[in-house]
């Protein structure tokens, strides 16, 4: 009995670090996108070719596509505006290169494997699910529940 009062007063404490948890991932996955999405811009030509090289359709359209989902994220993920709707194009973003680029090479990161763009899609699955947060604009404008 003391022991359950014990965990639930725990879970209740822990239950504050929802919104702060939440801006750190949020930041760190911004972050995490900004330098590739910039690394695309800087010589989108390049990445339509090296898209092309990987047998992946329309590598120029796609090339455009990735640069843009991965900027605008950065951007909005930042924010914490459109939180959940951002997390979408980011997760298939994530599918794509796991799929055509790191799933050859398996799991370790240190391999060029999909361990990296794996947990990106954990944490933008849950944004998905909880949102942005108390840190975002998303309860400022929507009245998000934090």
């Amino acid at each position: 009995m003391v022991l359950k009062q014990a965990y639930i007063e725990f879970s209740r404490l822990a239950g504050y670090f929802k919104s702060v948890s939440l801006l750190a991932v949020r930041l760190i996955l911004a972050y995490g996108f900004y330098g590739p999405a910039m690394m695309k811009w800087s010589d989108i030509d390049s990445v339509a070719k090296w898209f092309g090289s990987m047998g992946m359709p329309f590598p120029a359209l796609n090339a455009y596509m990735a640069a843009t989902t991965e900027l605008a994220g950065a951007m909005l993920l930042t924010l914490g505006l459109f939180t959940r709707l951002i997390s979408i194009p980011l997760m298939i973003v994530m599918v794509v290169a796991i799929v055509v680029v790191h799933l050859p090479h398996g799991f370790s990161a240190g391999g060029n494997g999909f361990e990296i763009p794996l947990y990106y899609f954990i944490m933008l699955f849950v944004l998905l699910a909880h949102g942005g947060g108390r840190f975002s604009l998303d309860r400022v404008i929507f009245k998000e529940e934090a």
